[in-house]
Formats: C-alpha cells, structure tokens, sequence
C-alpha cells in the first residue's frame, strides 16, 4: 500500500522543479545590477579622486572597465526516496539540491598614451556642448565647467576673459555674460542652431563624363550655362553652430554667408554667440565666442576652486534680465577631515573626505553640475581600448 503522501511529495518535486526555472532569471537580473551600481560607484569615486589630485597638484589618471563577462552555473538536483526505519518506509521522501556559481572576469585598462591625449588634454568640440544644450541643460552651469574663456567682439577687435577666479577682471565678465545668456534660456528665447548656407561651384561642362555627372546628381542641384558651357554646383550645408536670442533661419543668404565665414575663422573648440537688439535680451548687444576646455582642464579648474582659486558671487548686468539661478561655485566640494553624514558623494583621498555638498539650497545645482562631468567625461569615450595597453583582469 502506497501512502497518501505520495501524491503531495511528487506535487511538491514538480512545484520546486518550476521554481528552479525562475532561480536563474532571478539570479541574473541582480548580477547585472550590481555590476552596474558597482561601475557607477567607481566611476563617480574615480571622479572626486581626480579632482582631489587636482587639488593637490598630482597628475590625473584614470582607469576604464573595458569588459564585463560573468558565467553562471545552476544547478538543480531533485528525487524521493522511502523512509530507512519503522512504518515510515512506505513513505517516499523528497531528495532535493541546488546550487549556483558565479564566476565573473572584470577587465580594467588604464587610459594613457595617445587615448589620453585624445580624451583628457584635447580641448572638447563645439558638437559637443551644442548637444548638451539642446538636450535642456542650464548654459550658465554648462558654459562654467566647460568654457575656459570668453572673447568678445569690440570695434577695436576681441578681448579674451578667462573664467579663472584669480583674473578678477575676466571672471566677472564672464560670469555676467553667461548669466546673460542663461536669462534668455530661461525665458525660452535662445536658438542653438547650425547655419545653412547654399554654397555654390562652376566647372567646365568637358571636364565632366557622363558616369561623373549622373554621381553628382545624387549630391547637388546641377544647372547648365549654355553660354560658357559651365555646370554650377549647388548644395545646401550645415556650418557652424550658433547661439542666437533670435532665428538665424531668418536671416537672408547674405548674412547667413557673413556669420559662417566668419566662424570659419575659429577653431574646432570655439563656441560663437550673436545677441542683438530687437530681440529679448537684446539690451545687452553681444557678439563673440567662447573657447572650451578639455576635461583634464575642467578637474584643475574644479580642484583648484577648492582654496587656492576659489569662486565668488558675482551679480548680473544690469541690462540682463531676471536669472532663476546664480550659484557662487560651479560645484560646491567639501574637504573634511572626517566623514560627512548625509552625503552619497565622498570619497577619502589624502587623508581628507572629498564631497559633493548634496544637502541645503544648492543641492540640484550642485547634483546636475555633477553629473554633468560625468557625462562629459563619457563623452570623450570612443570605445574603452581592450587591446594594445597594460590592462589589469579580476577573475573572482
């Protein structure tokens, strides 16, 4: 005779059966969780560490997580077996085993060589704050950590004002220009657009084939001049981008033509700004750019901001408009002896804690700022290098 039991033990096998079916999903989505906040952490860490560096005048560096590959093992055993003594061995008993392994590799490599020129010394192209800009990010806060100065047109030619504290002159100018901008960003009134212009080539109709001419079609508006047999070339290009209180698609070819040879003039890394009357913010004429740093500058500018050249409050022009916000530092770091209670941004280097000031009325500013550099510091990225540099593997 069979025990009654027989039926719920072999329902009890299948139910753990089935839950050994959703134990790896489980055990997967944690994993990659936690190997994500553990890159995060790092990331955010290896960036106050490198402003501490700063501080102290030491050298940067810092190491990227080129591959993340982890294996898991589950394992999942299950059987009866009846009862060894007594009445109790007409009773089928239940042989149940599991396991998982975990056995991740982590490869680390540390930027340096022509990578870190590439991404840590070369000043950032003007592509790349436009894009943060059109992405809704405060042009105060952008312009601060990422413009090293200002140039500003007189009739007389450009004067340069650096954002640098200890130039008291250059700073002020600087600040009120940024927060003149950031008063028309406010206000929904700033353009940040590339300037389309038609440009324009005449060649010779003989120096064409026919294969030639049917591939330039596919790029250009082609007219022919029977008169002196030439072909014009028309097509319509991107220029440079330009910050503006008004539409630059307003204006006539002419002077669409005029502002991009004129940006032309400029390198890769110049931002060039044209505010004019008639327009909000208009009271304050300016015209001008603004030359960026690179991301190693940015951390000396942020390190040194700590004590030696630390920012001050500086008020806005008089011809600008009201500002939703004017922060005195562009992020405000903590340096402490002991740790600080309440901050989710500290790391301890050099006997001292390094934080972001994460509590009080600047939080958001000083939380946006933040990670801000972050993804500034992602945007140098190409692709993480696995190969052709010492790199560091953990197998755990």
């Amino acid at each position: 005779m069979i025990s009654a039991s027989v039926p719920v033990t072999f329902f009890t096998l299948f139910c753990l059966t089935m839950l050994s079916g959703c134990l790896s999903p489980v055990t997967l989505t944690r994993a990659v969780i936690a190997y994500d906040d553990a890159i995060t952490e790092a990331h955010s860490k290896q960036l106050l560490l490198n402003i501490a560096r700063a501080h102290h005048h030491q050298p940067i560096h810092f190491t990227g997580v080129s591959n993340v590959a982890a294996t898991f093992d589950f394992r999942f055993t299950a059987g009866a077996t009846p009862a060894l003594t007594g009445d109790a061995s007409r009773t089928i008993l239940p042989v149940i085993g599991g396991s998982v392994a975990e056995n991740p590799t982590i490869s680390i490599a540390p930027i340096e060589g022509e990578e870190f020129t590439k991404r840590l010394l070369t000043p950032f192209h003007e592509s790349k704050l436009t894009l943060l800009l059109r992405q809704g990010i405060d042009i105060d806060l952008l312009l601060r950590l990422m413009a090293k100065e200002l140039r500003l047109n007189h009739r007389d030619g450009a004067v340069a004002y650096r954002n640098n504290p200890s130039d008291r002159i250059g700073y002020e100018m600087f600040r009120r220009v940024v927060l003149h901008l950031s008063a028309i960003q406010d206000h929904n009134s700033l353009y940040v657009e590339p300037l389309s212009i038609e440009r324009s080539w005449t060649i010779p109709a003989d120096s064409i084939t026919a294969e030639g001419f049917k591939a330039l079609e596919q790029d250009y508006q082609i007219s022919y001049n029977g008169k002196d047999k030439t072909f014009t070339l028309r097509k319509l290009v991107e220029g440079g981008t330009l910050i503006t209180n008004y539409d630059p698609n307003l204006l006539s070819q002419e002077e669409r033509v005029r502002l991009q040879d004129e940006n032309e003039q400029g390198l890769s890394h110049d931002v060039t700004f044209d505010i004019r009357p008639g327009h909000y913010g208009g009271d304050w004429p300016l015209t001008g750019g603004f030359r960026l740093r690179s991301f190693n500058a940015m951390l000396n500018f942020l390190g040194l901001s700590i004590d030696e050249e630390p920012e001050y409050h500086v008020d806005k022009d008089s011809r600008t408009p009201e500002v939703a916000e004017n922060p005195v530092k562009t992020i405000d770091l903590i340096v402490s002896s002991s740790a600080p209670s309440g901050l989710d941004l500290t790391m301890k280097s050099h006997g001292h804690y390094y934080a972001v000031n994460t509590s009080g009325p600047q939080s958001r500013w000083n939380r946006e700022a933040f990670k801000l550099l972050s993804q500034l510091f992602q945007m140098t990225v190409t692709e993480v290098s696995r190969a052709g540099v010492p790199s560091i593997t953990i197998a755990k």
